[in-house]
């Protein structure tokens, strides 16, 4: 049959000596670990601090730390124990799998065992594994055979383990002690495969003005190790990394004005720290959900937007975006800084029931900043670019007029933030010689009308704009 088929057999193999637990484990505990700590970053990157009590000879031991993140960073491992130094580690991540069993016992014996479906007899034979290479060559006496898929019920039966082969992902650390005796040994290091990020659920209540957010703390662990009764922090920042590429700097913008305030958190350097209020268990593979943010009735309100490219010009009106405004300062707002982590937005219908509207994503956000959530495209609120005229006016200079269509088919009047982006900020002298509403130069390459459309109503804006470009 197929390597791939080979599985399916193997699971129900039977190993004749049982691999025999690490001498550190207490008997009849479910994990090696120790007292644990965990500082998980958003970066996919936690720091694993745990401390075991050993009974350490004197003199040169080897001890495994079995238990260990499958995805440790082994360059990063420190330990400590009292009169006690390191030697020399080695981390054994060749874990024990019925297909890692089978490529270890190339060259040895095992035991084939067929079940005859018509009379229940058992046929064993001896055969020596020749190759795995996209299937399994075995020799069983004289004769050269493929393990197939034959229809017939099979096991197989292995004489031992490889001591290569470990049934956990187990640190291996040879220690120079001074002294015998049981003492507290510190072991850390970094880990990949341990990541976590916020989310955020709001109720908007349009008519109130009002928003209830609950913010959930995600954790996730693919690091192939369950973390059990750890105490645990959450850094909120991305701690730099020598891995770490160049960022990207093209995400939509939520942050409005970007806050002044320290929120009421410890802080690490430049990160705020949010620890666990209990120790908890965090399973391999497993997505786990903490609360951490409950506030009830903060200031919001609803508005459009509508972003305008430079020199962009539709024959069909498009789409504003709807937003969501709030606040996180302390006074008249969410009152705390805000980890990177998606918000999904969610109003009442006329029934009373909470429907989702739509949802973003918001970078880290300081608190007292001002945020502007865009929930998804609006139904009845349309605008349209035009570039009415370009006149070469000389040398590298132009003159553009754009006006701007704004529609508005709700029973109630809007008001639209058209933005004009894409300003050739490169040259200095780039600048609005007329409008017809005042615009705000919001930042080098940006300006903001703010435009009031009538319900059931249209409004126009136009510009003229003298650039070198």
């Amino acid at each position: 049959m197929r390597f791939a088929l080979l599985t399916g057999l193997l699971l129900a193999s039977t190993i004749a000596r049982a691999d025999t637990p690490p001498a550190n484990q207490p008997p009849g505990a479910g994990t090696a670990q120790g007292d644990l700590s965990l500082t998980i970053y958003t970066n996919d990157l936690a720091l694993v601090q745990d401390v075991r009590r050993l009974d350490l000879p004197s003199g040169r031991a080897r001890q495994d730390f079995a238990d260990v993140s499958a995805a440790i960073r082994p360059e990063t491992v420190g330990l400590s124990a009292p009169d006690a130094t390191v030697v020399e580690q080695n981390f054994d991540y060749d874990l024990l799998s019925p297909t890692s069993l089978m490529q270890k016992s190339v060259g040895d014996m095992i035991t084939l065992i067929r079940t005859t479906p018509m009379t229940g007899v058992e046929t064993r034979e001896r055969a020596r594994v020749l190759a795995v290479n996209g299937g399994v060559v075995l020799q069983i006496g004289d004769r050269i055979e493929v393990l197939r898929d034959d229809g017939l019920p099979a096991r197989v039966v292995f004489d031992r383990v490889p001591e290569t082969l470990r049934a956990r992902p187990t640190l291996s650390v040879m220690l120079d002690s001074r002294r015998a005796g049981t003492r507290p040994v510190t072991l850390s290091y970094l880990s990949n495969g341990l990541a976590w990020n916020a989310d955020y659920v709001a109720l908007f209540d349009e008519k109130s003005g009002s928003i209830d957010v609950q913010g959930w703390v995600t954790l996730r662990n693919s690091s192939g190790t369950s973390f059990v009764n750890a105490k645990t922090i959450l850094v909120a920042g991305a701690v730099g990394s020598a891995d770490d590429g160049e960022r990207g700097i093209n995400r939509r913008r939520t942050i409005r004005n970007a806050g002044t305030e320290t929120a009421a958190h410890e802080q690490l350097g430049d990160f705020y720290l949010y620890p666990l209020a209990e120790r908890t268990t965090i399973a391999d593979k497993q997505t786990k959900q903490v609360s951490f943010l409950d506030v009830k009735g903060a200031p919001a309100t609803s508005g459009y937007e509508f972003r305008s490219g430079w020199l962009q010009s539709s024959d069909q009106p498009a789409s504003a975006a709807s937003v969501l405004r709030f606040s996180n300062a302390a006074k008249g707002g969410v009152g705390d800084a805000l980890p990177a982590g998606t918000v999904r937005v969610y109003m009442r219908d006329a029934h009373g029931e909470p429907q989702f509207v739509g949802e973003n994503r918001i970078e880290h956000t300081p608190q007292g900043s001002q945020l502007a959530i865009r929930t998804g495209d609006a139904f009845d609120v349309k605008v349209k670019p035009t570039v009415v005229e370009r006149t070469h006016v000389g040398g590298d200079h132009w003159r553009t007029t754009m006006r701007y269509t704004l529609t508005n088919a709700r029973d109630r009047p809007v008001t639209v933030e058209l933005i004009q982006g894409g300003l050739p900020w490169w040259w200095t002298d780039t600048r609005i010689s007329s409008e017809s509403l005042k615009s705000e130069r919001r930042d080098a390459d940006t300006s903001v009308w703010q435009v009031p459309v009538p319900a059931n109503g249209s409004a126009t804006v136009t510009a003229t704009f003298e650039t070198r470009f």
